[in-house]
């Protein structure tokens, strides 16, 4: 993260969502957005205008030739994390789903922007590339529709995650045994991964990057649950602290990955990881599931 950025994100969060400098007096909230390929989070100050319940961002990258990191990560990822100053001078942190306006919408709203802010009629005149307006739609996590959909999405996303390790661990198993054959180690094949292929480097790579971000979107999802469902305190505090450990045994294995190392070496991490995440998966569930789908009142402490 640039220096410049890392500075205006502390001095939002520690003042309530006011900064000075070169950003003082704009309205501005942080951005949090799902890297596309590392599936890790990202937060950026962006300028915003409201439009009716909605919010607006704009893509300007003050004019450069290409649309901004945060910008390409919302294809991937379109769920977003929002942190807003409030009246009170507090920062508000809610979860928003990015949806990219287009076509006569766009203009209107970014002609509305420009006409507030004639820095972006310049910006938008300094590059050739359409900018992109961005609407934050709002998560309601009261809505008891939108509890049951979270619970369905969480154990389709661990069906996804168990079937995509299952199929890492067998192929893992079959270069393993390829590179301990006879022939292989008569023509010393077993000298590194490149007997792993690059084929499957990507693979657990890509499994990787599907972790970071499903746990980047949990650790989002668990602040704004806990406020709806207090007695989930205590189970999302041990959830976030297996977020922790699951995220240490990937940098393990992807430092391995980097490092070259042997299909059985890396079919052993791979199994470490499997049962971590099982663990955490089967608790996740039995916590999580019957409590988004039950119906009723939420019962409060």
């Amino acid at each position: 993260m640039p220096d410049l950025n890392r500075q205006v994100i502390e001095e939002f969060r520690a003042n309530g969502g006011r900064v000075g400098g070169m950003f003082e007096g704009a309205a501005l909230l942080l951005l949090t957005t799902t890297g596309a390929r590392s599936g890790r989070p990202h937060t950026n100050p962006a300028v915003y205008a409201r439009d009716g319940e909605r919010l607006l961002v704009f893509a300007s990258n003050a004019g450069g030739p290409k649309h901004p990191a945060w910008f390409h990560n919302l294809g991937a990822h379109p769920y977003v994390t929002v942190e807003i100053g409030t009246p009170e001078g507090t920062v508000e942190r809610f979860g928003a789903t990015a949806v990219v306006t287009e076509g006569g919408e766009r203009d209107r709203l970014y002609a509305e922007q420009a006409a507030r802010d004639p820095g972006f009629a310049a910006y938008q005149a300094a590059t050739d590339r359409i900018i992109p307006v961005v609407a934050l739609h709002r998560v309601d996590l009261g809505d008891p529709a939108r509890h049951r959909a979270i619970a369905d999405r969480l154990v389709t996303v661990h069906a996804e995650l168990r079937a995509e390790l299952l199929s890492l661990r067998e192929e893992l198993d079959s270069a393993a045994a390829e590179a301990g054959s006879p022939a292989a180690r008569a023509a010393s094949v077993v000298r590194s991964t490149p007997a792993l292929g690059g084929q499957l480097a990507r693979h657990c790579l890509t499994f990787c990057g599907a972790l970071h971000a499903h746990h980047h979107n949990e650790d989002s999802a668990f602040d704004l649950l806990e406020g709806e469902f207090p007695e989930l305190s205590g189970a999302l505090n041990r959830m976030r602290e297996e977020h922790r450990v699951v995220a240490r045994t990937v940098e393990e294995l992807e430092a391995l990955l980097a490092s070259d190392a042997a299909p059985a070496t890396l079919r052993t991490e791979v199994d470490r990881l499997a049962a971590r995440l099982e663990e955490h998966f089967a608790h996740e569930e039995a916590q999580l599931v019957p409590v988004l789908t039950r119906t009723g009142p939420v019962p409060r402490p």
